[in-house]
């Protein structure tokens, strides 16, 4: 079916198409009357505006973005994003707005989408993640006439932009407290991608808090993907010094990090105790149960949407503190005898 133009509605009502463009942007230049009938016209034939007509007209797009500089390969496994979206989701729903999802490789890929979606007024919005240390995203979404943003991270990493964060820092630290107080003394964290400002501020506190209590710390890193949490555990647990319990930056690097245990004969939770990020559905899906940092991630998203609404209808963004995560111990921590 071929696209109704403003011609088409011109032809029908017997006026210019000046005068369609008057009357469907709202703009003087009719009568009351024969704009009532270019708009009954344009109804009933089912017009619509294109994209390209809301850009020139300011008229909102209705639709949000969102980047991942990720690789597409690791999206398949990793539940965070997919929970974190559907929270989004449940938002813009309610709104008949849609979702701009976009996967691309790197920084300068994404700041060019961003550029894009500007110059074409492709979106109404963004949500940014996955923020770096003096990340080059937050300098140009702090432009005056950038795209309204919302950035998902630590106030220490999103300038003057709206932040919608969790204070991973104080998880870590609890987590690490919680494992001392039952006797663990030589403690090991598997960390993620190591640009990202989040790794880097649970890599902050993990040290600053074995340092505190005096015991043993020792970080291994990796891409998030299961192959790379496999190697990093294989190589703490067969090092001179092997760790007594193991944090994962998340589930799917904590479920193999069970399988390389079991390799090696290493008994969890009697020898080694484990403590996964983010507490997916797999934390109570595998056997014995992952202790794990939970945060509801699908109410996470959901409230980065909404203050992405605040920005775009023009009010005053700020940082808000939406959760601390909360260790949740199940079957693969215990306590454990240092003497």
């Amino acid at each position: 079916m071929a696209r109704i133009t403003i011609a088409d509605i011109a032809r029908r009502a017997g006026v210019s198409t000046g005068a369609v463009s008057y009357a469907l942007n709202n703009r003087p230049g009719v009568s009351a009357e024969t704009r009532s009938r270019i708009l009954g016209v344009a109804a009933e034939l089912g017009w619509e505006p294109s994209s390209a007509a809301r850009s020139l007209s300011g008229a909102r797009t209705e639709t949000v973005g969102l980047v991942l500089a990720r690789d597409p390969s690791t999206l398949g496994f990793e539940s965070f994003y997919m929970q974190f979206i559907a929270g989004i989701e449940s938002e813009l729903a309610a709104r008949s707005y849609g979702l701009l999802l976009q996967v691309v490789p790197d920084l300068d890929a994404e700041l060019r989408a961003y550029r894009k979606w500007r110059a074409a007024r492709r979106v109404d919005g963004v949500v940014t993640v996955d923020l770096r240390l003096d990340d080059p995203r937050v300098a140009w979404l702090s432009e005056p006439d950038a795209i309204p943003a919302v950035v998902v991270g630590d106030p220490a990493l999103a300038g003057d932009l709206t932040n919608v964060w969790t204070d991973d820092a104080s998880a870590m630290r609890e987590s690490v407290r919680y494992l001392h107080a039952v006797g663990h003394r030589r403690i090991a964290r598997v960390a993620g991608v190591t640009s990202f400002g989040h790794t880097h501020i649970r890599d902050e506190a993990f040290r600053d808090e074995v340092g505190r209590l005096g015991v043993r710390g020792e970080i291994g890193r990796t891409d998030y993907t299961a192959d790379q949490g496999a190697s990093a555990t294989r190589t703490l647990l067969t090092g001179p010094e092997r760790p007594t319990a193991i944090i994962y930056d998340n589930d799917v690097m904590a479920l193999a990090g069970l399988g390389v245990a079991s390799e090696l004969g290493v008994r969890v939770p009697a020898d080694l105790s484990v403590i996964a990020w983010d507490d997916s559905p797999l934390c109570q899906a595998t056997y014995p149960r992952l202790s794990a940092l939970s945060h509801d991630v699908t109410s996470f998203g959901a409230h980065v949407a909404r203050r992405l609404f605040d920005r775009i209808d023009g009010r005053t963004g700020g940082s808000f503190l939406d959760s601390t995560p909360t260790l949740r111990p199940r079957g693969t921590t215990a306590r454990r005898d240092e003497s």
